[in-house]
């Protein structure tokens, strides 16, 4: 049995990963970011702490007093906030900024990963926990993609990994073979948002991983929100990539999706 710290955001993931987790037999240590992390994760957890966002030093003081050598980052984590008034930052995660030549995803991801490793904590891969959650190649709903929308997929898949290589975002909308948004720090939900607003019906999106994603950080997420969006959008189709993404609430976005005629594939 292992005890596992875990770092949650936003979302449902979290409590998902804890619930696989224990049912394994491991024991999960929640650790929560105030303002970001929902309340109910404590009824998942055997255990949970509260933290100020960016309370690096508090958060690893906890984790060795309550004897955690593995740490698990899940849930969504606006990037903005690292360009706004950083102020109640404490002194380790001024550090880590400080250090960095970017404050793209990955690098401070690592930067993290390797100051928790000077403590004797490995940031684990969550992912053989949550290997339900990672669907396989197919088309998800009744509609498959018209011939047009295919090739619009085919070139926003292709954009999309362009940009997850270079570390800009998961995400590209595309319409009529022209790139309509691109997804950046505001996150695949308000990304679809805009390119909504700026094309009409008929666009469609792409979601990847990055070319060499690793699966310890920031795995390409869908759930009912982000469906829910593209519905409200106008988007027609979506496409994302098999073992390498995480869907959830899979019942609710297939009902949702085949109301609306919204062809989701699995590629």
């Amino acid at each position: 049995m292992a005890t596992i710290g875990l770092v949650a955001g936003s979302g449902k993931l979290p409590a998902i990963f804890s619930d696989s987790a224990r049912q394994r037999g491991d024991k999960v240590i929640g650790i929560g970011l105030k303002g970001v992390t929902p309340p109910e994760i404590e009824n998942h957890v055997d255990k949970f702490i509260w933290f100020e966002l960016a309370a690096l030093q508090k958060m690893i003081f906890a984790a060795v007093s309550n004897r955690i050598t593995k740490i698990v980052l899940l849930g969504k984590l606006r990037k903005d906030i690292f360009f706004k008034n950083t102020e109640g930052f404490d002194e380790d995660t001024r550090k880590i900024l400080g250090k960095l030549t970017d404050k793209k995803d990955y690098s401070m991801l690592n930067k993290v990963s390797e100051t928790l490793s000077k403590f004797g904590m490995e940031v684990l891969d969550p992912t053989p926990y949550l290997k339900d959650y990672m669907p396989s190649k197919g088309v998800l709903t009744r509609r498959h993609p018209s011939e047009d929308e295919a090739k619009d997929l085919e070139y926003a898949r292709k954009i999309a990994l362009e940009n997850a290589g270079r570390d800009i975002g998961q995400a590209v909308a595309v319409k009529n073979r022209t790139v309509i948004a691109i997804e950046a720090v505001e996150g695949t939900d308000e990304m679809i948002a805009r390119a909504g607003s700026l094309s009409g019906r008929g666009f469609v999106v792409a979601k990847v991983a990055r070319p060499e994603q690793d699966m310890r950080f920031d795995v390409p997420l869908v759930g009912l929100e982000t469906v829910e969006a593209l519905v409200k959008a106008g988007a027609t189709a979506l496409s994302i990539e098999a073992g390498r993404t995480f869907l959830i609430d899979r019942e609710e976005i297939i009902k949702l999706a085949d109301e609306k005629s919204l062809s989701i594939v699995i590629v």
